[in-house]
């Protein structure tokens, strides 16, 4: 087994995490498993062996966090990130490690997945494919807390053991700024010298703190955290967005370039393999066209790396999600793709690891009855106190 939690960490994490109250009593662990559409592959493995660990953990410290129930959960794959879960889901308790869905309705016990959710108080989703849009939903529905963990490994263990009050309180103060503004303006500068200017229309919003720890029932997100993050506003008052501009973002070698108006990427101007294919995407599925986030990671600044997984990557610095809104209290969701496999919420990540040849140079959050702010200039923070 590769670097995993010890049991007092895990109990520490879950108490931080959700801040235990006597009412809490049922704990479960989501997995997803491969099928024919989407195989295996080792971090997928992986990940489901360190959540049956956890589990056997967390079912010895059981009495010791006062909880009466530790269940493992597995159920078929979605096939793609924030899409619904499935009706039915699976106990089970055995090998996880070569389980795929043609095997599990064999092995577990099938439970209808929405109703079984609504017994437990407190969830951990280490999946393949990102559950927070549907959790966040389900959250509000049945007063659970979920901790959202897509694409997790072993390599993002040491962000697990990071100081969360300070990362919880950085992140309040860049919502307190989100609340407060009616947009944000990012001017961005490319290696060979262009520079590319996007207004990101922020009225009728509230902003998210995701400071990794979920201690009121009916929340949902991801863990590891460290973000702050909004839903440009899109326009479903019946006033258009004034979100406007053009968003680079880099693919490999190319830098595709999406032209915005109303928060919805209209067209790509770029050429290219890449900018073609991103302009069939935005022709073919409107949805994903949508500009549904705009994050602020903290990480990065405590000096945590990427290691290529959205989850722990665009908790590092600036990202720009594209696709489903409704889970952030956006307009867009499931109703709005061509169908539930289709689904998306992508993130474009702002930092030099992953997009080397872009540098957001200047941040800067506008009020309705207050001077400009800079949050981020040359990449970097200007805004701690």
């Amino acid at each position: 087994m590769t670097e995993n939690l010890s049991q007092t960490e895990l109990t520490n994490l879950i108490r931080s995490v959700f801040s235990l109250q006597p009412e809490d009593k049922n704990l479960a662990i989501l997995v997803d498993v491969p099928d024919q559409i989407i195989p295996d592959n080792p971090d997928w493995q992986q990940r489901r062996q360190l959540a049956s660990d956890w589990h056997w953990k967390l079912n010895q410290a059981k009495t010791e966090l006062g909880l009466d129930r530790v269940d493992l959960i597995l159920y078929p794959n979605v096939h793609s990130n924030n899409a619904d879960l499935p009706a039915t889901a699976f106990f089970y308790d055995g090998d996880v490690s070569s389980i795929d869905a043609s095997t599990l309705s064999g092995l577990g016990r099938a439970f209808p997945f929405e109703f079984q959710l609504s017994q437990y108080q407190t969830l951990l989703a280490p999946t393949e494919f990102s559950t927070t849009a549907p959790l966040k939903l389900l959250a509000k529905k049945y007063h659970f807390r979920a901790a959202t963990m897509p694409g997790f490994s072993a390599a993002m263990i040491p962000a697990l053991r990071l100081d969360y009050e300070e990362i919880h309180r950085r992140v309040e103060q860049v919502k307190r700024y989100l609340d407060a503004a009616i947009g944000v303006a990012i001017e961005f500068r490319i290696t060979a010298g262009e520079a590319y200017q996007v207004h990101f229309d922020l009225r009728y919003r509230t902003a998210h703190a995701s400071g990794g720890r979920f201690p009121e029932p009916g929340v949902a997100g991801n863990l590891p955290s460290g973000e702050a993050y909004i839903v440009p506003y899109e326009g479903e008052k019946g006033e258009p967005s004034l979100s406007h501009g053009i968003l680079p973002v880099q693919f490999g070698e190319e830098i595709v370039l999406y032209r915005i108006e109303e928060n919805i990427a209209r067209e790509v101007i770029s050429s290219g393999p890449v900018s073609s294919q991103e302009a069939q995407k935005i022709k073919s599925e409107p949805a994903y066209a949508n500009i549904a986030e705009i994050g602020f990671g903290v990480l990065g600044d405590f000096g945590v790396k990427p290691i290529g997984e959205v989850l722990l990557d665009e908790k590092l610095g600036l990202h720009i999600a594209f696709g489903r809104s409704d889970h952030f209290g956006g307009a867009i969701g499931v109703k709005h793709f061509s169908s539930p496999e289709k689904v998306i919420h992508i993130d474009r990540i702002y930092i030099p690891e992953t997009q080397p040849n872009i540098t957001p140079t200047k941040v800067e959050l506008h009020f309705e009855n207050a001077n400009p702010l800079v949050i981020i200039a040359q990449g970097k923070y200007q805004i701690w106190t």
